[in-house]
């Protein structure tokens, strides 16, 4: 039997040391992300990575970014931290093409954003005055542009502010960027006033074009009235890809609430008339806002 130890003598617990993290660094997970790319792309590597170049990888990039904005909506932690592991892949993928092609690498891209944050960051970095969100844009545009005509003289004349504005982009977010850019340099309207005022504008030139047998006249009141609609998004200080997107879910959801209601009837849509539609429409609606007052 052991022997006996009274309160006095008993001896106390070794202190605990505070163990230290195992994480990662993220220099070491970043450098392994690397290796393991280059790997794929190394000669008895991946046969679908060796194949593929900056063009077979356009796809990809854009399908990759509009998953982090989905997951970004459904506010998803675990999704969105795995959707830009993804998006990040492809901007790692271009890198390492170009590294083989002897044109840069990865470090030639990370030295190009710090650099720019530096530069573009002067009330940061340096020593110019900039209190507001509206002085930060407007000396942003203007180093921007210095950055790109480095050369240009007072003679000279000045880039296009909406130059840098790819005509690539999608129609939605290239009207909204060249709304935005004529905005920077004092091009916008005084009130949301005179957007509707222009927005009645257009939906009686639509109207006039719909009466003419010019298709292409209708093509293109179609899209002033759009352009106009964007405008008024940018104006009122929202985004209106995100803005589409949400109308684009809430639509979604409604069409498969009717789809649900008709099939609970043994029916399908495409068999019912336009009021019935209707209905199921309204009762999708009203289902809807009562949900959200829950």
């Amino acid at each position: 039997m052991p022997p006996r130890h009274s309160k006095k003598n008993k001896s106390k617990p070794p202190k605990r040391k505070h163990l230290k993290s195992a994480r990662p660094q993220p220099g070491k997970l970043f450098e392994d992300l690397l290796a393991i790319q280059a790997r794929l792309r190394a000669p008895g590597g991946c046969p679908w990575d060796r194949e593929q170049t900056h063009d077979t990888l356009k796809t990809y990039l854009i399908e990759e970014a509009y998953e982090v904005l989905d997951a970004l909506e459904r506010g998803n932690p675990k999704e969105l931290t795995e959707e830009l592991g993804d998006l990040l892949l492809q901007i790692l993928f271009h890198a390492d093409i170009a590294r083989e092609a002897g044109r840069f690498d990865i470090t030639h891209v990370i030295s190009a954003i710090r650099d720019k944050l530096v530069r573009r960051h002067p009330h940061v970095f340096g020593k110019v005055k900039a209190d507001t969100a509206e002085q930060v844009l407007k000396n942003w545009v203007q180093l921007k542009a210095q950055e790109k005509n480095p050369d240009a003289s007072s003679e000279q004349p000045r880039p296009s502010a909406l130059a840098g504005v790819p005509r690539a982009l999608p129609a939605l977010l290239e009207a909204y960027q060249l709304t935005r850019r004529a905005a920077q340099v004092g091009f916008d309207w005084q009130t949301v006033e005179g957007i509707f005022t222009k927005l009645r504008e257009e939906t009686s030139e639509l109207r006039v074009a719909l009466s003419e047998e010019d298709r292409s006249r209708r093509e293109e009141e179609l899209g002033d009235l759009l352009f106009v609609a964007v405008n008024l998004t940018r104006f009122l200080g929202f985004d209106p890809e995100v803005a589409l997107k949400l109308s684009n879910k809430k639509f979604k959801l409604r069409f498969q609430n009717m789809e649900q209601d008709a099939a609970r009837s043994g029916q399908r849509l495409a068999q019912l008339s336009k009021e019935e539609l209707e209905v199921l429409w309204e009762a999708a609606k009203t289902r809807e806002r009562v949900k959200a007052r829950l």
